[in-house]
């Protein structure tokens, strides 16, 4: 066996307790104490900033590469579908049940495990920096974002998500726009005003028909779609104002800020973006990490959901155990053999790159 069971077995127990313990976003104090002490015990030097844990390899070598092992330990709240106790982390039938339990706790207490492999051992070819973060499940600030400026330099990363182990070389970006259509008030009876809701729906045509001259190899073209839509007060009142909300699923051909500058571009309504954060993000498919993985029958493919992965600048690949489709369902699982599966890939994908 390529990592001790003893790890294995730890991991389980550590993801038993990370279940059982509340920690929605905002409020992962306890489960970030749960992480922090369980390195401690290993011997680990950790460092933290508010509900964020990181650290580095017993022998850290600058002169080396350093490899970004990310998760996160924050959850959404259960909905109403739960017919179990979202926080009883129960094993039945090799099935681990628990809120949290498929995204991404399987993952985080997979590479906290192949971080405690490596963690030890000289005259490695390059180093670890394994990041427990908070916030994920709502982009939030206070996360892996807030801590980036203090874990050095990254040469590439693994971003723990549920994608069964295979690997996610792509991830579409996100920009939520909020546009205004600027018109003039006046009786609806009369020909008064400019109607605001004419000068919209001009704009709303061009967001549904528009095609980026770029597509994506791995998505194709970028997807807009105008979700909200208000205007006007009564019904005799000429509008002077529409308001439209525009989601805008970006790819890897395009950064966020050139997509925004096209839109402004083409339309006449006030467009402001509520954040460009959300990058979307890729890997060569020639990379040493991407290839290690399909050297051990791993398949790529891009990931139409978010993660942290956006937030990073530079080459990341998203794999760990656990299935995307369970992830905020009802009486959410893992199943045990995945987290065992998740080391043991995760150890041999790193133990393979040059």
């Amino acid at each position: 066996m390529i990592y001790t069971d003893t790890l294995f077995q730890e991991a389980v127990q550590l993801l038993r307790h990370l279940i059982s313990t509340p920690s929605f976003s905002k409020e992962e104090n306890l489960t970030a104490n749960i992480v922090n002490a369980y390195l401690e015990q290993h011997g680990v030097e950790t460092h933290r900033k508010m509900n964020n844990i990181w650290a580095w390899n017993k022998h850290f070598d600058p002169s080396k590469p350093t490899i970004l092992l990310n998760s996160h330990h924050d959850t959404v709240k259960p909905n109403t579908g739960y017919t179990r106790d979202p926080f009883d982390a129960k094993i039945e039938d090799g099935i681990l049940y628990g809120l949290g339990s498929n995204d991404a706790g399987g993952c985080l207490v997979s590479l906290i495990a192949t971080f405690l492999h490596f963690y030890e051992k000289e005259n490695l070819k390059y180093n670890f920096c394994l990041a427990a973060t908070a916030e994920e499940e709502i982009s939030g600030v206070n996360g892996l974002e807030l801590i980036i400026p203090d874990l050095g330099k990254l040469d590439f990363g693994i971003v723990g998500e549920p994608t069964l182990m295979q690997l996610a070389i792509a991830e579409r970006g996100l920009m939520v726009l909020d546009c205004t259509a600027h018109g003039k008030a006046g009786h609806a009876a009369r020909e008064e005003g400019d109607n605001a809701i004419y000068k919209a729906i001009k704009d709303i045509e061009w967001f549904r028909s528009y095609k980026f001259p770029k597509e994506s190899e791995v998505f194709g073209p970028i997807k807009m779609s105008v979700t909200i839509i208000n205007a006007g007060s009564q019904h005799n009142v000429v509008p002077a104002e529409c308001t439209f909300t525009v989601d805008v699923r970006v790819t890897d051909a395009y950064r966020n800020e050139e997509v925004l500058e096209i839109i402004r571009q083409h339309v006449t309504s006030d467009v402001k973006p509520r954040s460009i954060r959300l990058k979307p993000s890729s890997i060569d498919k020639n990379h040493p990490i991407v290839q290690a993985g399909v050297a051990l029958g791993r398949t790529t493919y891009g990931s139409p959901t978010t993660s942290d992965q956006s937030l990073l600048d530079i080459p990341s690949v998203k794999v760990g155990p656990g299935d995307s489709a369970r992830s905020h369902s009802s009486d959410e699982f893992i199943y045990v053999d995945e987290i065992r599966e998740g080391i043991e890939l995760y150890v041999k994908m790193l133990e393979s790159i040059n």
